[in-house]
């Protein structure tokens, strides 16, 4: 029986069990009820309540403009479905970078109100202060380097990071700050996969790529994504396990069809 098998709920004592016993992590994101309790059942092991929620549900180009209340009523619709998961909730912009009073402040808004059971923040040693001021309040804080969306207007682009000796030496730095700042795991995302083989093999917490190749502890995807259900985003390291934007489109087009035509509802569709 594997570790992941063997836990009724997974904690973040879970991840690092399953680090040691070299065994990957699942995880993908979920922003609503319906989704989550599917999600969960299935027997993902962490389900992080993404600001991608920005993109996927309320359509807008980038993370930025999600608020804190917003995160927290997705939270809050995922908290209720999850029976087995750790439940993972991002920080969103403007919660926490440069001031850590805030930071705490958001971050047991997120807690309290949620019932989630961690929160994620995008960067480095540059949001120590309020990674650590977070886990004073016994908030475990995973950590997220590499491509961090919410400095997109920094970056300019959605291009692979760290490429460079000079920023693959900054990420290193970087996590080994938020290993001993207390981070129970960290996120890359869309590194270069020898540097997060070599991150992950320098570190005792657990890593999770996405577009950080194989040698990560674990994986996540953008659910929405994974599913087929957006068509206009193509990243090298999406795989489609499926195609419900096809799907649907097949059911509603037949559903407006059944409805012109008189077909539905039926003499046993009706009371």
């Amino acid at each position: 029986m594997t570790i992941a098998s063997r836990a009724k709920k997974v904690t973040t004592h879970t991840l690092q069990e399953m680090k040691q016993g070299g065994e990957k992590i699942t995880m993908l994101t979920s922003y609503d009820y319906s989704l989550a309790r599917l999600v969960d059942s299935a027997g993902i092991d962490v389900i992080l309540v993404g600001d991608s929620a920005s993109n996927v549900m309320a359509g807008n180009d980038t993370t930025i403009p999600i608020t804190l209340d917003h995160m927290i009523y997705h939270a809050q619709c995922v908290e209720k479905a999850v029976d087995r998961a750790l439940v993972v909730v991002d920080m969103p912009f403007g919660s926490y970078q440069g001031d850590s009073k805030n930071a705490l402040d958001s971050a047991i808004r997120i807690m309290k109100e949620t019932g989630g059971h961690a929160v994620k923040l995008e960067g480095g040693i540059e949001i120590i202060d309020s990674i650590k001021r977070i886990m004073t309040a016994g908030i475990p804080v995973m950590g997220h380097l590499g491509l961090t969306p919410q400095s997109i207007y920094k970056f300019g682009t959605y291009t692979v990071r760290a490429k460079e000796e000079l920023e693959a030496t900054k990420l290193l730095n970087d996590a080994k700050a938020l290993e001993e700042a207390g981070c129970f795991s960290i996120v890359f995302e869309k590194i270069p996969a020898e540097l997060a083989k070599k991150v992950t093999e320098e570190l005792t917490i657990p890593t999770i790529g996405i577009g950080a190749g194989a040698e990560c502890d674990g994986q996540v995807l953008v659910l929405h994504d994974m599913l087929g259900m957006t068509k206009d985003f193509s990243p090298r390291f999406l795989r489609r396990y499926a195609d419900l934007g096809e799907i649907i489109d097949s059911a509603v087009k037949k559903y407006i069809i059944d409805v012109r035509s008189s077909d539905f509802p039926n003499e046993n569709e009706r009371y």
